[in-house]
């Protein structure tokens, strides 16, 4: 059984990765928000109140993915090398996918995650005027499966290339 690296006898910790050497690393997270039809066609056109959804959500990802170990606090700041994000659009959902990128000691998955969430999140605060029913109630609107898709270091990341 594996052990809990952020706590030990003496409580929480930031586990150490000085002794480990800094390796290209990659992770891709994806993850839906489910909309009414008339929204995701809203938002295609270009018709939103607030603006772009697309780059006001790609901004606020990459941010996101910027500021993760400020927001969860055993992550190690990691110096990045590159994130995108990108979307795919269903009938009633969008699919955000955010990969981020970077050569250090320790893998950057919650970033990738952070990133998706946020992402998702700032979908629904620029829409939620068109998403809410007349008692002000979103019976549609929900975010899931928000997951790690991939997530690749080292040799493996030279062969996927």
């Amino acid at each position: 059984m594996r052990e809990l690296t952020h706590v030990d006898e003496r409580g929480v910790k930031m586990v150490e990765v000085g002794h480990k050497g800094d390796v290209p690393r990659r992770a891709l997270a994806k993850g839906r928000i489910y909309l009414r039809p008339e929204t995701i066609e809203l938002i295609k056109a270009g018709k939103t109140k607030k603006g772009n959804v697309i780059a006001a959500a790609q901004i606020a990802a990459i941010l996101a993915v910027k500021k993760t170990p400020e927001l969860i606090p055993l992550c190690h700041p990691i110096p990045l090398t590159g994130v995108d994000v990108t979307f795919e659009f269903g009938d009633d959902y969008i699919e955000a996918a955010c990969e981020v990128r970077a050569t250090y000691k320790t893998g950057v998955e919650m970033e990738a995650l952070t990133g998706v969430s946020v992402a998702l999140l700032t979908i629904w605060d620029m829409v939620k005027a068109v998403e809410k029913d007349e008692r002000g109630q979103y019976p549609v609107t929900r975010i899931e499966d928000i997951r790690v898709v991939e997530k690749v270091k080292g040799a493996e990341l030279s062969q996927k290339g």
